[in-house]
């Protein structure tokens, strides 16, 4: 399936039982609100689709992974409940990853920053570059990395969480990440990351489909609640979105 537009691009590519989403979007691959749903849409439409076991996700092009939110949209909420409507718009997709019944591979290329480190954590089993860093900027505009908080402290732990997080301004390297458990392997190249990407995934589609999805099971186990409270933790940033202090921060990162 293809799903094109000036703000994104969403497509998704079959190979016997995997499927590859990519996304992208001329801004390091964030996400306005608009290219968040589709993904999420197409995380479900794959969750419900009998003849694949694995999805892969990855963004395009050979630079940053994704950039978390579109900076454009968040200098535009107006109120408290566009700003809850559009950090809800990240809940709605890891708990989309979270609930899906395949399990998720992600390819990361590039840097991560905000929700793209989200989206990573959100993955059940990733690879990446070297040049793959991470960092949560949230503190540095103004409001917090809430809604991902909980994908990244499972993913982490929450001390590793909270030393990204304090350090807002700070990036973390690939081998950290490696370290503290967000990536399983990295690479030195795309191309090696590419053919790890394959091999892995043409394994794991290989093995007995119900034990795959009894095993997802068991992974996220104990993350039902996620449901309510990542929209919860959207309303909190909703609100610190409409601060001076964040609509100033925004636009200096603009310049």
């Amino acid at each position: 399936m293809v799903s094109e537009n000036p703000i994104g691009s969403l497509f998704t590519t079959f190979d016997n039982k995997i499927a590859t989403v990519t996304f992208g979007h001329p801004a390091s691959n964030s996400f306005p609100r608009e290219l968040l749903d589709r993904l999420t849409a197409e995380f479900h439409n794959l969750s419900a689709n009998p003849t694949i076991t694995v999805i892969v996700i990855q963004s395009e092009g050979t630079g940053a992974f994704c950039a978390g939110a579109s900076f454009d949209e968040l200098l535009a909420v107006s109120d408290e409940g566009e700003g809850t409507q559009f950090f809800s718009g990240f809940a709605h997709l890891i708990n989309a990853m979270r609930s899906c019944s395949k399990l998720v591979v992600g390819r990361i290329q590039g840097k991560a920053v905000g929700g793209g480190v989200g989206i990573a954590c959100a993955c059940d089993y990733t690879l990446a570059t070297k040049n793959a860093s991470i960092k949560l900027s949230e503190l540095a505009i103004g409001i917090g990395p809430f809604v991902i908080e909980p994908v990244v402290s499972r993913k982490i732990g929450k001390t590793a969480m909270s030393e990204m997080t304090l350090a807002a301004e700070e990036w973390k390297s690939a081998d950290w990440a490696v370290d503290k458990g967000l990536y399983a392997s990295t690479f030195e190249s795309i191309e090696a990351l590419d053919i790890a990407i394959t091999n892995f995934s043409a394994k794991l589609s290989s093995y007995n489909p119900d034990a795959l999805i009894e095993m997802k099971n068991v992974l996220w186990d104990g993350t039902q609640d996620w449901e309510a409270l990542l929209v919860e933790r959207a309303a909190i940033s909703g609100r610190l979105v409409l601060s001076d202090f964040t609509k100033k921060a925004l636009s200096q990162f603009k310049k």
